[in-house]
């Protein structure tokens, strides 16, 4: 049997699991808002489904208002690492008794029994009345006072722009538990995880003040405010409140903002879907947000033909938090700005609603398949939306990656997002590097068919938590072609990528090309070459690859697949049709989808040679 069969049959085995299993929580929430003191009271019913095969005798919360208070976990973190984010810094320290952030239990119960529980910052630890057998579900009873903080970091109360309330991560929320346990992390500013659920969500606040966020509203005739065509909100008589109806299905958190300036909008997207917009009423901000409706109509309809069609009704695009964040069915963005960073933002923040809201990957210990993957197709989706035409839209991050995997002092991918040494290498490798692996990898699969891949891990996986394994098995299964030996170099070390031309040699009738491989992480390798007559690519995949792609070149450009690289060979050395005298360049990687330490040792003889008369960005 040949390799390659061998290969083929291997990965035809490499099914998703049938074990794969997830929990599921549905929420049922009261909230009676205060704009006065920005405190609320809520009452919770949590209905919890245990599908693991494990009997639970305890759960975790998340208290994240918690981490708003001189001396949290978040507050000591920011003060001491070596590149604090400049939102937060001392700010946390210095918060007053009613600036901080709280959330207080006032009553927990579980099926009726009262429950023990301890908090400990951001967590709190219940020791269940009644354990949790595989299969089974149970009810949990709790009403909460809490305070909003601040602004400080993405929740809490007038941010830099002036809206008033943000709130996200803003209720008790009960932690997930997988195949690999209970994700209790502390909340120290980074990523979240999720049980996908229900959520029923009343929110009754004074009625000078628009609402939204996830969900569907259900009362859109009695509350107005551009929700239904009835111009005028109005208020139950008594209590000067309206009552907010909010239902989201299958979903793994609830988020919303209000304020009394915001201007609400709304227009119809691709594919049913309808286009909310909340920015606060401005004359120089309303132009831009009346400009910025096309363009995300258009961002829906070109993430729908390329990585899988949203699949809920509504999606809203609100100005709070403090630059942009994602949450189900909606997001918090910065409102002010040029017009092409609000795009972007936007455009970026809204991709998250696929990676990270559908396909929901652990970001915490996985944050370059949230962050790395949404910006891929964020680069994607802009270099469309105005039309660039780029070699590689997202050469920036390779440069922004590259510069710190010249130092020495980057950290591998599987780092968990907390515990990184520094912001900056959270930032590289979640955003840079998690986007260069995806570039790379239509590089090795071929674009057409890491295409299809994106999309079959969208059918395949959307409302689950896919881990690596996963999205690996998946376009390993669409390509045909083995790729442990890139998931494990790229994501699980730092070694680096680095190849060169070494010489051109012409031996009578021969003219031979010495390539050399000078990193420790091999990858396949393409070799362009430029005549008069046209232009040849040589294709020398990896002989760990077991297989080969396809052509992703233009038609006129001839390709030639040579024999194997083994990744232990240092050096590799490739026979030319051409004769040297009738070259004109010779280009390594010509796409430029490689993340090589130094490029400028890919070219033969004209460093600034431009192959298919493409521009770079």
């Amino acid at each position: 049997m040949t390799a390659l069969l061998v290969a083929a049959c291997s990965i035809a085995l490499a099914q998703p699991s049938k074990s794969y299993w997830q929990q599921k929580v549905n929420y049922t929430m009261d909230i009676d808002f205060d704009v006065e003191t920005h405190r609320f009271e809520g009452k919770q019913t949590i209905v919890y489904t245990n599908n693991s095969p494990d009997r639970l005798e305890q759960v975790f919360f998340h208290l994240y208002f918690n981490a708003f208070q001189p001396g949290s976990a978040m507050d000591v973190r920011s003060r001491t690492i070596a590149d604090p984010d400049h939102r937060i810094k001392s700010r946390i320290a210095g918060l007053s008794e009613d600036e901080i952030g709280y959330h207080r239990i006032e009553t927990f119960q579980q099926d009726g029994k009262k429950l023990d529980y301890e908090i400990v910052g951001t967590v709190m630890e219940v020791k269940l009345a009644t354990p949790l057998e595989p299969g089974a579900s149970t009810t949990f009873e709790m009403e909460f006072n809490s305070q909003v903080p601040k602004q400080i970091r993405r929740s809490g109360r007038m941010n830099a722009e002036g809206v008033d309330y943000t709130l996200t991560q803003w209720y008790p929320r009960l932690a997930e538990y997988d195949k690999d346990g209970w994700h209790s992390s502390p909340y120290i500013g980074r990523e979240f995880h999720g049980v996908f659920g229900d959520f029923d969500v009343t929110i009754h606040i004074d009625s000078s003040f628009v609402v939204g966020g996830t969900g569907i509203l259900q009362n859109p005739e009695e509350i107005g405010h551009g929700y239904a065509n009835k111009g005028m909100a109005v208020s139950r008589p008594g209590d000067g409140k309206l009552h907010w109806h909010f239902k989201a299905s299958n979903v793994h958190d609830f988020a919303w903002a209000a304020d009394p300036d915001y201007r609400h909008t709304k227009t119809a997207g691709p594919d049913g879907v309808e286009l909310h917009f909340f920015n606060r009423d401005t004359a120089g901000l309303n132009d831009n947000w009346d400009k910025l409706v096309p363009f995300t109509v258009r961002l829906f309809e070109i993430m729908n033909e390329r990585f899988g069609v949203y699949p809920y009704p509504q999606f809203s695009v609100i100005q709070g938090g403090d630059g942009g964040m994602e949450y189900p069915m909606c997001t918090m963005i910065a409102g002010t700005g040029r017009m092409g960073g609000l795009v972007s933002v936007t455009v970026h923040e809204a991709i998250h609603n696929w990676y990270y809201g559908v396909l929901a990957t652990n970001e915490s210990k996985y944050p370059w398949m949230d962050e790395g993957f949404t910006s891929y197709a964020q680069d994607q989706v802009l270099d469309s939306l105005f039309s660039k035409q780029s070699i590689n839209p997202s050469l920036s991050d390779y440069r922004g990656y590259r510069s710190l995997a010249l130092t020495g002092k980057d950290e591998p991918m599987t780092t968990h997002a907390d515990h990184y040494d520094r912001n900056r290498h959270y930032a590289t490798n979640a955003y840079s590097k998690g986007n260069i692996f995806l570039h790379q990898l239509s590089y090795i699969m071929g674009q057409e068919t890491f295409d299809r891949g994106m999309l079959r891990y969208w059918d395949e996986w959307q409302f689950k938590h896919p881990a690596p394994d996963d999205f690996k098995r998946v376009m390993e299964k669409t390509s045909g072609l083995e790729l442990e030996w890139y998931f494990e170099n790229w994501v699980g070390t730092t070694k680096k990528i680095d190849y060169s031309i070494r010489h051109l040699v012409a031996d009578g009738k021969q003219t031979k090309l010495i390539l050399e491989r000078k990193g420790n992480l091999p990858m396949p390798v393409e070799v362009a070459v430029e005549t008069a007559k046209g232009t040849t690519v040589y294709y020398i995949p990896l002989e760990v690859m077991r297989g080969a792609k396809e052509s992703d070149y233009p038609d006129g450009v001839r390709w030639k697949q040579q024999t194997d690289w083994p990744w232990v060979y240092e050096f590799y050395e490739l026979e030319l049709d051409e004769k040297p005298k009738d070259i004109l360049s010779i280009t390594l990687d010509p796409m430029q989808k490689l993340a090589d330490m130094e490029p400028g040792d890919n070219v033969y003889p004209n460093p600034d040679a431009i192959i298919f008369n493409r521009t770079d960005p």
